[in-house]
């Protein structure tokens, strides 16, 4: 088809001369007319070169969006990748997206992880899949919703195991969302077990990572921490004098961390409550 052939030319052309106007005219021109050219997948290319050359991001990662599921052949894929990840990149720091493509509207840490979600999904054992399922959970923690990015992170530590590096930087990761998850909850310690289980496991896995110690140092500070919301919950039951309540909760101060300061003071309770037990007893 000289026609498209000659389009795609002109395309190319007005590209390499910074016209994106004309470039972008030109490459539209191709896909419209000649959908089903050998020289369309490289002209809807061109449209979001040009979209991405003249800062509009969103469009551009869309129309590379486009070349990936329509032209999953293109000789390019990975170069078409890397580009829809830089894209994602800059709003990952964020950038803001646009309302109605032009009007900038605010940065959205939900619509970046759907972009780098695409990412791994167009080539999920691709060079660049690993960053971007990482790159999700970094997302959802600035969305604070560490629920998600631990989830993010254990799909990046299950899927890529065969990639040391990657594997225990998710895990790490994981157990440090748990962490921020754990401090965001004050009467809930689950997640502070989840993030003392998922970090022991890591050291367990990559007991020669540099991270090791600083790891240790966290799941200390993790047990302190659990010690002492136990020790709140035994305080608020003990305040209305719901004995057994607060000996379960002081007892698993005990249990958890012996080592704790909160440990000597939750013996004197126990010792304490029981006397106040054991009389009603009788």
């Amino acid at each position: 088809m000289p026609r498209a052939k000659d389009q795609l030319e002109v395309a190319q052309a007005a590209f390499d001369k910074r016209a994106y106007d004309l470039a972008l005219k030109a490459a539209r021109r191709v896909v419209r007319v000649w959908p089903l050219s050998d020289y369309a997948p490289r002209a809807q290319y061109l449209v979001g070169r040009c979209y991405e050359a003249t800062g509009k991001d969103e469009k551009a990662f869309k129309e590379y969006q486009t070349v990936l599921e329509k032209q999953p052949k293109i000789a390019n894929y990975p170069e078409v990748l890397q580009r829809q990840v830089t894209i994602t990149d800059r709003f990952l720091a964020g950038k803001w997206f646009r309302l109605w493509g032009y009007i900038p509207f605010f940065p959205s840490m939900e619509r970046t992880a759907d972009m780098y979600d695409k990412v791994v999904k167009n080539g999920p054992y691709s060079d660049v899949a690993p960053q971007a399922q990482l790159k999700i959970g970094t997302a959802r923690e600035k969305q604070s919703n560490y629920p998600l990015a631990v989830k993010a992170y254990e799909v990046a530590a299950d899927r890529y195991n065969d990639r040391p590096k990657v594997a225990a930087e998710a895990l790490y990761r994981a157990g440090l969302a748990y962490k921020k998850q754990a401090q965001t909850a004050e009467y809930d310690q689950s997640a502070a077990g989840k993030a003392i289980d998922t970090l022991s496991d890591f050291k367990n896995r990559y007991p020669d990572d540099s991270r090791v110690g600083q790891t240790d140092k966290i799941i200390s500070s993790l047990k302190d921490e659990q010690a002492r919301g136990n020790f709140q919950i035994a305080k608020f039951y003990e305040k209305r004098k719901k004995w057994n309540g607060a000996l379960v909760y002081y007892n698993e101060v005990q249990m958890q961390d012996p080592d704790s300061p909160y440990a000597t003071d939750a013996q004197q309770r126990i010792y304490e409550l029981k006397k106040r037990i054991q009389p009603a007893a009788k």
